[in-house]
C-alpha cells in the first residue's frame, strides 16, 4: 500500500477516458461550499505533477489560469459574436467569411493555450501560397484580434499571433484604369443609358461608388451662381456614403466638387429620366430623394450598378469581366495625372488625407483648388451636349 499524501498536497489518479494522469489540489471553496480545484494532466505522473505546479505557480503569482479546453475556434466565434459591435452587417459578414472559410477549418480545433507561434507561422505560410498578401494580412488580423480578446478574458496567458509577421502572398487582382480612348468609348456608350449620369460622374469627378449611390438631389447644384464674385460653378456635395452610419470614408472625404459641363448635362438628363420613371411607377414609387434610383425610386445597390456598368462596357467594346465600377475612380486619377495635374491637387479631389494612397493605389499613368478638376475634365473630354 502506497504512502498516503499529506493534507494540501492534492490527489493523483489515472483518468481512463482521457488516458492521462491527473494531479489536482483544492485551493478553497466558493460561497456555496463548492470546492475550487486546480488540475494538471500528463502522460506520466511526473508530467502531471509538473503541470499542476505550473498552474499553482501562476495562481500564487496572482495570474489567471488559462482555460484547458478553450479552442481557437471558440475564440474566433466569440470575437465574431461580441467583438465587432458597431460595425456594419456587411463588414461582419466579410469577417465571418474569412474566419469560417480559412481559419477555423485549418487551426480551429487546436486548444488555444497550446497554439504556438510556430503553428501560426506555418499556417500563414501555407495560406500565402494560394492567397494574396492583403488577404493573408486580414486573416492574421482576425486571428490576432480574436486571441487578444480571449487573453483579456483569461482564456489564454499570451497572444502568440502578435509574435508572427505576415508573409508575402500571391499577387492580387491588379487595379487598373481606362486609357483615354477607352474612357471616351465608355462615355459614348453610356449616352442615353439609364446609368449614364452615374458613370459620367464617377469617371469625371472621381466619386467612390459608395459615395455616389446615396447622393441626394439636395446635395446637387446644377446651376451654380455665375453672377457671384467669384462665380460659383455647378457642384455636388460628397457628404454621405453607404457606410455604417452614413459617414464618408474619412473626414477628408467629405468635400464639395465642381461639376464638369458633361456631368451637368448627364445629371439634367438623369432628372428627366427619374421624373418619367416616377410617372410610370405611380403609387409604387418610393420617394427617397436620391439621384440614382431603381424604376420604383428605391436606392441602387452595388449589384445594380455592376449590371448596368457591364452593359455599358459591352456596348463600348470592352470585356465586362475585366472591369469593375471602382475602376472608374482609378481612371479619373490616371487621366488627370496624364494630363499634367499635380498629385496634390488630385489627392484633394479624391478626398485623400495625403498623396501616398493616391500615388500607390490610384495613379496608373505617371507623367486649395478643387475647381481645377472640372476645368481639366472639360479640356480633356469637351463640354458634351448641353441640354
Amino acid at each position: 500500500m502506497g504512502e498516503r499524501r499529506g493534507r494540501g498536497e492534492g490527489g493523483l489518479y489515472w483518468d481512463e477516458k482521457r488516458q492521462r494522469f491527473i494531479a489536482e489540489v483544492t485551493i478553497g471553496y466558493t460561497p456555496a461550499g463548492k470546492r475550487i480545484v486546480r488540475k494538471g494532466s500528463g502522460k506520466t505522473k511526473t508530467e502531471a505533477r509538473a503541470k499542476l505546479k505550473e498552474v499553482m505557480r501562476d495562481h500564487e503569482d496572482g495570474l489567471a489560469i488559462a482555460s484547458q479546453t478553450f479552442t481557437v475556434a471558440a475564440a474566433l466565434e466569440d470575437w465574431l459574436a461580441y467583438g465587432l459591435a458597431g460595425l456594419s452587417a456587411n463588414t461582419v459578414e466579410k469577417y465571418g467569411y474569412l474566419v469560417r472559410g480559412h481559419i477555423i477549418p485549418d487551426i480551429g480545433a487546436r486548444k488555444l493555450q497550446d497554439l504556438s507561434a510556430t503553428d501560426v507561422d506555418r499556417w500563414l505560410a501555407k495560406k500565402a501560397k494560394t492567397l494574396s498578401t492583403s488577404t493573408v494580412r486580414r486573416l492574421r488580423e482576425c486571428l490576432n484580434r480574436a486571441v487578444d480578446r480571449a487573453m483579456a478574458r483569461d482564456k489564454v496567458k499570451r497572444n502568440v499571433v502578435a509574435l508572427c509577421a505576415t508573409p508575402k502572398g500571391q499577387p492580387g487582382r491588379p487595379s487598373k484604369s481606362l486609357t483615354f480612348q477607352q474612357a471616351m468609348a465608355v462615355l459614348d456608350a453610356a449616352e442615353d443609358d439609364p446609368l449614364e449620369s452615374y458613370v459620367v460622374t464617377s469617371l469625371m469627378v472621381g466619386g467612390r461608388t459608395e459615395e455616389l449611390r446615396p447622393l441626394p438631389w439636395d446635395h446637387v447644384d446644377l446651376d451654380g451662381q455665375p453672377d457671384a464674385d467669384p462665380p460659383v460653378p455647378p457642384s455636388i456635395q460628397v457628404w454621405r456614403s453607404v457606410r455604417d452610419g452614413g459617414d464618408t470614408k474619412t473626414r477628408k472625404s467629405r468635400r464639395t466638387l465642381a461639376l464638369p459641363a458633361r456631368c451637368v448635362v448627364a445629371m439634367r438628363k438623369q432628372r428627366v429620366r427619374q421624373d418619367a420613371a416616377r410617372s410610370r411607377a405611380g403609387a409604387r414609387w418610393k420617394e427617397t430623394g436620391l439621384v440614382y434610383t431603381s424604376e420604383v425610386g428605391t436606392a441602387l445597390d452595388a449589384a445594380n450598378v455592376r449590371r448596368g456598368f457591364r452593359r455599358i462596357l459591352k456596348a463600348a467594346g470592352l470585356d465586362p469581366k475585366d472591369w469593375t465600377p471602382r475602376e472608374l475612380r482609378h481612371s479619373f486619377v490616371s487621366v488627370l495625372s496624364d494630363s499634367g495635374m499635380s498629385l496634390e491637387e488630385i489627392a484633394e479631389l479624391c478626398g485623400h488625407a495625403g498623396t501616398r494612397v493616391t500615388e500607390a493605389v490610384y495613379r496608373h499613368q505617371l507623367r486649395p483648388v478643387i475647381l481645377h478638376g472640372a476645368i481639366a475634365m472639360d479640356l480633356i473630354f469637351g463640354d458634351g451636349k448641353m441640354a
